[in-house]
């Protein structure tokens, strides 16, 4: 790693000031993406402002309408929330596939979908469920807030608070994890609410989680893991790597998506 400044503020007044103080500050949340780009040097900045004593930042709650997680709730403490299994069943369900035990207590949900990295598993939660990030500055839908590989919406000062997820809806996410790493090599998050359908896919798209449009339009006429079987998503898009060819990661999200909607009917 290169030298910085770490700076743990109490309040998040105190974090905007740091944030806003240099010229490279970054942001700490749980770390699992940015450390180990810091141990690579593919990272330098000034000062590293680690959000985790901000007590505001670390909440769950359910009203009627929505279910709001802090920034700072780490993936471990929405997995084993009763009120996330009772609000959001899938959302308890995709916390709990993250990474290993050592990843699930260190990890926070404000981490995963700032970086946006295209094996995460939370970008697929929040563009199905047609979430709302909520930061110290505006609202944000997650349809505008994921913008492409490992980029968002978020301005340079801007902090996100919590992630607000409507509910109502049947859901269930099945990815096919990358066994050494468990990140998914493919992720696919199907939502239904009242005829609609949205499906959102991660650990495949070139360009990070996207919504596959072909598969919402086919469950919205057939709600069923068989309105599936004649799709085929086009893997000039889709990441190939050591792990897994472009056709085998489209295969992969073609199969994914059948076994949420099996879940969600079965």
């Amino acid at each position: 790693m290169y030298a910085f400044d770490y700076q743990r503020p109490a309040g998040l007044d105190e974090a905007l000031a740091a944030l806003r103080a240099g010229e490279d500050v970054k942001l700490l949340a749980g770390g699992q993406t940015l450390l180990p780009t810091l141990k690579q040097r593919l990272a330098q900045p000034s000062v590293l402002v680690d959000l985790a004593a901000i007590p505001e930042l670390s909440r769950i709650e359910h009203s009627q309408y929505f279910l709001t997680i802090g920034a700072m709730t780490r993936h471990a403490d929405v997995a084993a929330s009763s009120v996330v299994a009772e609000a959001i069943p899938a959302v308890a369900d995709l916390a709990g596939l993250i990474g290993d035990p050592a990843v699930r207590n260190r990890g926070t949900i404000g981490g995963s979908i700032a970086n946006n990295d295209p094996t995460a598993d939370y970008p697929a939660a929040c563009l199905a469920l047609g979430a709302t990030i909520i930061t110290n500055a505006r609202r944000i839908a997650a349809d505008d807030f994921f913008t492409g590989l490992f980029e968002t919406a978020l301005a340079e000062d801007e902090v996100i608070l919590a992630v607000e997820f409507p509910v109502g809806a049947r859901a269930a996410y099945r990815k096919f994890r990358n066994p050494a790493s468990r990140y998914a090599m493919a992720g696919v998050f199907v939502a239904e609410r009242s005829g609609e359908v949205r499906v959102a896919v991660t650990g495949a798209g070139q360009g990070g989680v996207f919504r596959w449009s072909d598969a919402e339009t086919a469950l919205a006429a057939d709600f069923s893991p068989a309105a599936v079987d004649a799709l085929a998503l086009d893997p000039s898009d889709v990441m190939a790597d050591l792990h897994g060819s472009a056709e085998y990661r489209a295969q992969l999200v073609k199969v994914m998506a059948k076994r949420a909607v099996a879940a969600i009917v079965g």
